[in-house]
């Protein structure tokens, strides 16, 4: 079974090797495991360690044929990988067919799972069970070709490397930290305060989204603020140690 069980290694492999080459603003983990028992065996090992700083991660599974793409997002489709995903695709010009979370059938099923949540999600060429030769002897390598590898390859490490590029705020306290002995909030409230004050409860705002899920962006919509605003937050923050560099 080429396309179902190693094309995806394949990939992987290939894509820990050009990114080993790499200078990386992230930590990249490739997990080469037995579908499902090796995934909740990993899991159940791992989850205390790794949870926290999981920002996105795909399932590599049936990536080799040269007949489609296809995606299946995480569990509400609305993650970090989610959209680096789709932002592939699209600066890559490539066609795929997007799949629902119901349709899911390796790996996805483990890391989405309560308790777990890790925001992970599968792309695929030729989707499992949408393909004949899936499950047959004809599974083989006149079906997985190295153009069909390539394409995979290459959606792939764009959709890395867009999640490489993001700020991915995370705060270094657990609940909201004084801001008035970082002088970042004026104790005495008078009308000259008032601004400055305005701008604490937006560092304190800023600081409830930076909890690894959301990008610049994304704090900005949810804050209320311009984009400028919310890096010049952000800069200000890393400047008083209040968050950790992604």
């Amino acid at each position: 079974m080429a396309n179902n069980e190693l094309s995806g290694p394949l990939v992987a492999t290939s894509l820990a090797k050009y990114f080993l080459k790499k200078k990386n603003k992230k930590t990249l983990r490739f997990i080469f495991v037995p579908e499902t028992i090796g995934s909740i065996a990993y899991i159940h090992k791992n989850i205390s360690k790794i949870k926290e700083n999981v920002i996105g991660g795909y399932v590599l599974s049936c990536i080799g044929d040269e007949r489609s793409y296809s995606y299946l997002p995480t569990k509400y489709g609305n993650t970090i990988a989610d959209r680096a995903a789709k932002k592939a695709f699209k600066e890559l010009s490539i066609k795929y067919k997007t799949f629902s979370f119901l349709d899911r059938g390796s790996d996805e099923r483990q890391f989405n799972s309560p308790g777990v949540d890790w925001p992970i999600a599968s792309i695929l060429r030729t989707k499992y069970n949408e393909y004949p030769e899936y499950h047959t002897s004809l599974d083989d390598f006149n079906l997985v070709t190295r153009k069909g590898l390539g394409g995979g390859f290459n959606v792939v490490k764009k959709a890395i490397e867009i999640i490489m590029q993001e700020i991915i705020p995370k705060s270094k306290t657990i609940c909201e930290p004084k801001l008035q002995k970082r002088k970042l909030y004026e104790s005495l409230s008078v009308k000259e305060n008032y601004k400055k004050n305005i701008l604490s409860s937006k560092i304190l705002d800023f600081l409830q989204y930076s909890d690894n899920k959301n990008n610049i962006l994304d704090i900005s919509k949810h804050i209320k603020c311009s984009v400028k605003q919310t890096y010049d937050i952000h800069r200000l923050l890393l400047k008083n140690n209040l968050l950790k560099i992604d």
